[in-house]
């Protein structure tokens, strides 16, 4: 573990766990990458409290256990939040609905993310899709914290598309009618055009998120009316067990009944269904009827469940006849299938940078040009709406 005052550029973290074990394998996983430091390592969170206080500044994220003796994650949660506000904070807990439930509870509460403890002995090995997912989270959320406070990040980071900035400057009317309506200033010299969203009324709102997504999720359909009538279909990376915790929160917390897609369930008006973890869901014609159709086809961008497989299907059955909504995420999931919804004729939005937790997946559809609008967290529902009603 390097010393707290080292002067390279990496990623600065802090493991707390009450097992050596865990936090020992853990700390070698990440420094495998050589942009990524492990500053500290404790074993409750009220030396990670106390720790944080005295590093604020100095400390880019925190991987947090769920059960600890002394002070336990989710008490931990809200002091290390209040020690640094701009903190990312990952959630870590083995797989089980207790846990998930939990881990959802911190996310609201907010931690930016969740990773399940490594149970076998291939994931304790380091060489597997743990310790990719781990340290791409750890260096997405550590880039997105030093920009929140200003402190320097590597050329690498600051270039990914993942960190892109859209600067908050008015748009300009660019274009023929029926190509590009806007351009959005985006800093470094890069631009966002903005096309015409489709005339035709969706019969199927299809939304994409992962880093940051349960949040923006109950956000967006709490501001959403139900009077606009459409099935909703949405693909959230994260894995089994907390894609059902997440749909009965979803039915709680907002106007929309959702669960889990399940093969067969009808797509109806009014309802929402979530793409299960570990299965790409997508949407079929059997005769007069549309339905789910689960599979466990290879990740796509990393992911199953992945957002451009079900896009895909989407566009196979709706048409031209679609919204789109990517929310914020890591990577670049959804681009590709967003594309093919605005080749069909349909329309995309996303989410913009500041409201984000990371603009991956919005910021891939917005710099790819076909969104027809990149809106505050806040404003994209009615936004959606209005779509919705404008339709022909």
């Amino acid at each position: 573990m390097a010393d707290s005052s080292s002067e390279d550029n990496a990623i600065q973290v802090m493991v707390v766990d009450d097992s050596a074990v865990i936090r020992g394998l853990i700390t070698r996983m990440l420094e495998l990458d050589p942009e990524i430091t492990v500053v500290a390592s404790v074993g409750n969170g009220q030396i990670a409290v106390n720790q944080l206080e005295r590093q604020v500044g100095k400390i880019d994220v925190i991987i947090l256990d769920i059960e600890m003796p002394v002070m336990d994650g989710l008490t931990a949660l809200p002091l290390l939040i209040k020690a640094d506000p701009n903190i990312k904070i990952i959630m870590a807990s083995t797989l089980t609905k207790r846990n998930a439930e939990i881990s959802l509870r911190a996310m609201s509460a907010g931690a930016t993310e969740y990773v399940p403890k490594p149970t076998t002995s291939r994931e304790m090995s380091g060489e597997n899709d743990f310790r990719r997912e781990l340290t791409d989270k750890v260096k997405t959320l550590g880039t997105a914290y030093r920009k929140a406070i200003g402190k320097s990040v590597g050329s690498r980071a600051a270039n990914s598309p993942a960190t892109k900035r859209v600067a908050a400057a008015k748009p300009q009317s660019a274009g023929a009618e029926g190509q590009t309506l806007q351009r959005w200033e985006i800093k470094r010299g890069d631009q966002i055009t903005l096309r015409k969203a489709s005339l035709n009324k969706p019969d199927i709102l299809a939304v994409g998120s992962s880093t940051g997504g349960p949040q923006a999720l109950f956000e967006f359909l709490k501001g959403l009316p139900t009077s606009i009538n459409l099935p909703i279909v949405i693909t959230q990376h994260m894995p089994a067990t907390f894609t059902s915790i997440l749909a009965e929160h979803i039915t709680r917390m907002t106007p929309w009944p959702c669960r889990e897609g399940q093969d067969g369930d009808l797509v109806e008006p009014g309802k929402v269904l979530l793409a299960p973890g570990g299965f790409h869901m997508t949407v079929q014609q059997k005769g007069v009827q549309r339905v789910i159709s689960l599979n466990e086809d290879p990740p796509e961008n990393f992911c199953r469940p992945a957002v451009d497989p079900m896009l895909r299907s989407v566009v196979n059955v709706y048409g031209p006849r679609i919204l789109t909504v990517i929310l914020t995420g890591m990577g670049n999931d959804g681009a590709r299938g967003s594309q093919g919804v605005v080749d069909a004729g349909g329309t995309v939005i996303a989410q913009d940078e500041d409201t984000s937790v990371v603009w991956g997946m919005p910021g891939a559809v917005a710099s790819a040009g076909i969104c027809s609008a990149v809106l505050p967290l806040a404003e994209l529902a009615g936004h959606a709406a209005s779509l919705v009603k404008r339709g022909s």
